[in-house]
């Protein structure tokens, strides 16, 4: 999407379309009111009549505004401006650009950054503005004989009253592009189906990034013989089932300015797909499991914001890719496998993969000395029946860790929600037979897969994200969400700020 800031007067902008958002009642925003006095009261006269009622994500075409610059105007509703916080902005936001899209025009205009927020500035709301345009824009429909008509919109223009904010509206612009794109780049991973993206797909996307990096991302890609070699028996344990070779995928980007300094690391669980293995998954929605690589996907969309955004400092991608498949050569409950680490580990459930290969990835990790380590897994059903959809499961070993991570998803609407890690719940883990079993129960079972991983995380600061609640939506809008794409690369963007300021303090 391209975009461009203007700060000329609304109601004389060049305009397709005009995105004007609306509370309820008659408190008009100002560029709104410099409208509604150009074109002889029409917005007003829409809310006074109720011709257009400004709840909350409600959108009304105007065809025709005579004394406006504009061909047409598109209403959206904020709802009250009392009520008017992040989560309504969003809203509206993404019903703005669901119309836009369908209107066979290729360029418009919009004025959310008028929109009070508290706390957020003209930069956070220029970005939510374009990443929700490259979302809308958004469409899966390569393996359709006849796709639908791609939406014609290719370049918005945001429309600042104050001329001194308009420097923030292009940094905060870009920025939503680099993250949307990288939204749309872990959508398309999490919607292709499991016959398509197998480990060796995810593989070649790596190394097509690479390419197309033009020397900013080295690429490694480890294989079968190379992991027997290495001693990952945890993650080769996962594959031996499939006829699709597992593979760890490792991508480094060196950004920093002193290429010594500790890179901060992103782990991705890549089961491409998941039918369980022995422990073998009901029928019923396991279509599904080709989600199962979400948080690959999420690596692979922030490589990709972080290729267009460019930020100073070194970051490690690291995705353990497997399928989990039940023929005769597949782990079966009760083997008894060696992980990368040494720790042999007790299998009581095979479709607790999860865990098994992100196990020997972590450790992995560690031969980077990293200043952090998060990984990011569709890992648990219990995350889903204790956070919803809403909330990315967080849990740490270190709470600054966790609390920066909180704050990442916070900034970046992309939220998650800090649970224990107590060393009550390792007990869980126990095994008779190995030093640790694959699954504790069924009680707190988000708790126990993170304590689990947190026996081959003890030597960084690590942060665990299950975002099995997250990364996707079943039902009639089935397909892939790019979470928390926003989330990873804004911690990155911050870890950039910190560094700023202490080589400035020193």
């Amino acid at each position: 999407m391209e975009f461009s800031v203007q700060t000329a007067n609304p109601a004389k902008a060049e305009t397709a379309c005009l995105v004007l958002p609306v509370f309820k009642g008659s408190d008009l925003l100002p560029a709104v009111a410099k409208l509604d006095d150009a074109s002889e009261r029409l917005i007003g006269q829409l809310l006074d009549r109720g011709d257009f009622d400004a709840a909350l994500g409600n959108v009304q075409i105007v065809p025709f505004a005579p004394g406006l610059g504009a061909e047409r105007l598109l209403l959206v509703g904020l709802g009250e401006r009392a009520k008017c916080q992040e989560a309504a902005f969003i809203k509206a936001l993404d019903a703005a650009m669901a119309a836009l899209t369908k209107l066979p025009i290729d360029e418009a205009s919009a004025t959310f950054t008028d929109v009070p927020l508290e706390d957020r500035d003209t930069a956070w709301k220029a970005r939510k503005t374009l990443e929700a345009a490259e979302r809308a824009i958004y469409r899966f429909d390569q393996f359709k004989s006849s796709p639908a008509k791609a939406p014609s919109l290719t370049k918005l223009s945001l429309i600042v009253s104050d001329a001194d904010e308009a420097p923030m509206a292009k940094q905060g612009a870009a920025l939503g592009v680099a993250i949307g794109q990288g939204i749309n780049l872990t959508r398309t991973l999490g919607n292709l189906p499991g016959n398509v993206c197998t480990p060796r797909y995810l593989a070649g996307q790596a190394e097509q990034l690479g390419r197309d990096s033009q020397g900013a991302l080295e690429v490694d890609i480890l294989d079968e013989e190379a992991l027997e070699a290495l001693g990952a028996g945890s993650l080769l344990s996962v594959g031996r089932g499939s006829q699709e070779p597992t593979r760890l995928i490792v991508m480094k980007y060196q950004g920093a300015e002193n290429p010594e300094e500790a890179p901060h690391v992103l782990v991705g669980k890549g089961i491409t797909f998941d039918t369980g293995g022995i422990s073998l998954k009901p029928g019923e929605g396991m279509d599904e499991m080709k989600f199962d690589m979400g948080g690959a996907a999420s690596v692979f969309g922030t490589v990709k914001a972080v290729l267009a955004i460019k930020p100073k400092l070194n970051v490690v991608f690291i995705v353990a890719a497997a399928e989990n498949m039940p023929d005769g050569a597949a782990t079966k409950p009760g083997d008894i496998i060696k992980t990368l680490k040494g720790l042999t580990v007790e299998v009581l459930n095979t479709d607790a993969e999860g865990r098994l290969v992100l196990c020997d990835a972590l450790t992995y990790a560690e031969r980077f000395t990293p200043a952090s380590v998060i990984d990011i897994a569709t890992l648990t059903g219990a995350v889903i029946i204790g956070l919803g959809h809403h909330a990315t499961g967080l849990l740490s070993n270190d709470d600054d860790l966790a609390l920066d991570l909180l704050d990442a998803g916070e900034a970046a609407w992309d939220r998650a929600w800090h649970l224990p890690l107590w060393d009550e719940y390792q007990e869980q883990l126990e095994s008779n037979f190995a030093d640790l079993a694959n699954i504790g129960g069924r009680p707190a079972g988000t708790i126990t897969a993170a304590c689990f991983l947190s026996r081959f995380a003890d030597h960084f600061p690590w942060a665990h994200l299950d975002i099995a609640g997250t990364a996707w939506h079943s039902g009639k809008q089935k397909g892939a969400t790019g979470r928390p794409v926003g989330l990873l690369t804004q911690y990155l963007l911050d870890r950039e700020t910190d560094a700023q300021v202490e080589n400035s303090d020193s």
